[in-house]
């Protein structure tokens, strides 16, 4: 079944029969080879792809400009066809909805595999002598065949964590907040970081929604809840002509800034920032602008158009470093200005607060410490701009050197509050860094190991939040982090094993955190949790153990019997969704091993996958013929489709 992306059609080149004559045929195909040959701007989710998929085509050109005869043309016809939908499919990677495309990325490579298939039977049928094609031009194109041969639909890592993301992000039943980071990281890369950009992205679901009423409401509502999200992000006040709006972008077309990074201009001045400070609602300013604002009487952010909860600026040094690392390698010279590296407090109760609270944190083990822990807790859960100031204030390495030093037996309440407010703090996106260089992760995965019951959820929360930076991962998993999570997976709470599952994914992300949560024996409680249906984990567990398929040791213990038994009774009874990850997590067993795929055969796949491609979800559908698609062509298997009354069971 075809995959209906941005509802393009090309109603210039309708199916060529055998009217046409042999010579205009080849001319246009050749020509749009061409085309697609110049093709840019492919969804980033696609483009690796869209170009493999290009560069194939183009293979093509040399038979194409041989085929001279006449007998040629009832064998063009099919090859022209199968370009046809090529050029259809590139055409929905360019212009189809972004956020749509990444949730349906994997209809998406089916449709892929479909275009490379009928390429393929198109080759197959063409009698290469009979033609008169050239020995050179025939090893051309059957290099192409070998590699249209071996190409298999593939989730790259990239793909399964964007994936991931985004069932994070649709979720939306826990009541801790959601992690901006992840947010930021989804909306980069899906490359709609910017108002043109999601006022393409909202034009492109427009045509979208017109193109197929029959979409799934369910699936409208999250993606404009994710534009939603997005736009929050960068959201402009159009009266404002100081603004990052349409007027700005013209005016920076026209002077020398142009050259300078976007991010290192001021929006006010529109001048390099030489000394860049945040202000409460997390937006960044030169100091002498943002200062100017705020002494004419003003108490918004002139971004945003945000009222400020206090007018407290604060040295945003990461970015200080950035520009002056730009323009030494680009020999800029930055205007010499007083630069102050401490945060500029005097006007803003809160800031007052936070810098009070932080010096109690020094004060010998108390109640007033533990009554300062509590409240920068609370202070972290509902305010972000707390999380900036606390950590512009000093605050996080006094708190990671009191989680360190405190042990379970001396006062695991405040071990408790700590690692809790450490969560909160992560949230902030420059805190993940500063949190883990700090050297908390180690004593987080302590906690994790020896704390109370919401103390180990609550750890398992801040590993994930940490480990959305690629550089935490490995930290994690060097600091021994996996066999305690993997623990909290096998026997916490259902919160617990959710959170858990979480972090796991997360960390399973990086190729050397799959050995080890293999070796903590990760496998065992997914198979449980498969199996128990009360914990409503299964897509989590499935997502996992889709990445643990990958690796050979992960492999030969996920092919055994049982696990494939519980694989295919969720393909059988499971929830729509459960069918999909289910069907998912065969193939790529049985990409991988013939063995594996017959033993699904004989617990009755078959058959299962022959109803989903009549009653399932369009996903569901797609799914299943790539699966049934598979066994068809492992030579492999000698199969026979086994009676219900021969069943394994």
């Amino acid at each position: 079944m075809e995959f209906e992306g941005s509802g393009i059609e090309d109603k210039k080149s309708g199916v060529l029969g055998c009217s046409m004559g042999e010579g205009n045929l080849v001319k246009q195909m050749v020509q749009m080879v061409e085309n697609v040959g110049s093709y840019g701007g492919f969804r980033k989710t696609q483009r690796k792809e869209c170009l493999n998929l290009v560069r194939r085509l183009r293979l093509l050109i040399p038979l194409l400009e041989e085929l001279e005869s006449d007998e040629a043309l009832c064998y063009l016809n099919s090859l022209n066809q199968s370009l046809l939908a090529a050029k259809k499919l590139l055409k929905t990677c360019i212009s189809g909805s972004k956020i749509f495309l990444a949730m349906e990325s994997e209809a998406v490579s089916s449709r892929f595999q479909a275009v490379y298939d009928k390429i393929n039977h198109a080759l197959n049928d063409m009698p290469y002598e009979k033609l008169g094609i050239s020995e050179e031009v025939r090893e051309q194109v059957e290099l192409m065949h070998m590699q249209l041969k071996r190409a298999k639909r593939r989730a790259e890592t990239q793909d399964i964590e964007l994936a991931m993301d985004l069932m994070i992000v649709f979720s939306g039943n826990d009541d801790r907040n959601v992690d901006g980071a992840v947010i930021e990281r989804l909306a980069k890369k899906l490359e709609l970081h910017t108002v043109e950009d999601l006022k393409a992205e909202t034009t492109a679901v427009r045509k979208l929604v017109k193109a197929k009423g029959s979409l799934n409401s369910e699936n409208i509502q999250q993606v404009v809840d994710l534009l939603q999200k997005f736009k929050q992000t960068i959201e402009i006040d159009e009266n404002n002509c100081v603004l990052d709006g349409p007027l700005s972008m013209r005016r920076l077309e026209k002077c020398k800034s142009l050259m300078i990074p976007h991010e290192f201009l001021c929006p006010i001045s529109l001048e390099i920032m030489a000394d860049p400070v945040i202000i409460a609602t997390g937006q960044t300013y030169e100091r002498e602008s943002i200062r100017k604002w705020l002494s004419s009487g003003h108490r918004t952010c002139p971004k945003t158009g945000q009222k400020l909860n206090y007018l407290t600026l604060a040295p945003n040094l990461a970015l200080r470093n950035l520009i002056l690392q730009w323009c030494e390698k680009n020999s800029y010279d930055l205007p010499k200005k007083e630069v102050c590296d401490e945060p500029d407090i005097a006007s803003s109760p809160l800031a007052e607060e936070i810098s009070s609270l932080v010096q109690k944190l020094y004060l010998p083990p108390t109640n007033v410490q533990r009554d300062a822990i509590f409240r920068i807790r609370i202070l972290s859960k509902e305010s972000p701009d707390s999380r900036i100031l606390f950590a512009n204030c000093g605050g996080i390495p006094p708190l990671i050197s009191l989680l360190s030093s405190l042990s379970y037996a001396d006062d695991s309440e405040t071990q408790q509050q700590i690692v809790t407010a450490l969560l909160n703090l992560s949230l902030d996106e420059s805190n993940k860094r500063l949190i883990a260089r700090g050297g908390a992760i180690p004593a987080i995965v302590r906690v994790l190991v020896c704390g109370t019951q919401e103390a180990k959820e609550n750890s398992a929360a801040a590993l994930f939040s940490l480990s959305v930076l690629d550089e935490n991962k490995v930290i994690v998993g060097c600091s021994n982090g996996i066999p305690p999570l993997v623990d909290l997976l096998r026997s916490g709470t259902n919160r617990g094993k959710k959170d858990a599952a979480t972090a796991l994914f997360s960390l399973v992300l990086d190729q050397s955190n799959r050995t080890r949560a293999i070796e903590a024996g990760i496998i065992p409680p997914l198979l449980h949790i498969l199996e128990d249906k009360r914990l409503d984990m299964v897509d989590e567990s499935l997502s996992i153990l889709l990445l643990i398929a990958s690796h050979q040791e992960g492999l030969n213990e996920i092919g055994k019997l049982p696990f494939i038994r519980t694989l295919v009774e969720l393909v059988r009874y499971g929830t729509p969704k459960n069918k999909e990850c289910a069907a998912a997590v065969i193939l790529e067993l049985g990409s991988n091993s013939s063995s594996c795929l017959l033993a699904a055969l004989q617990y009755g796949v078959y058959e299962h996958l022959i109803e989903m491609t009549r009653c399932g979800t369009n996903r569901a559908r797609r799914k299943a013929h790539s699966l049934l698609h598979l066994i068809s062509k492992n030579e492999h298997i000698p199969f026979v489709p086994i009676p219900k009354s021969k069943l394994i069971v």
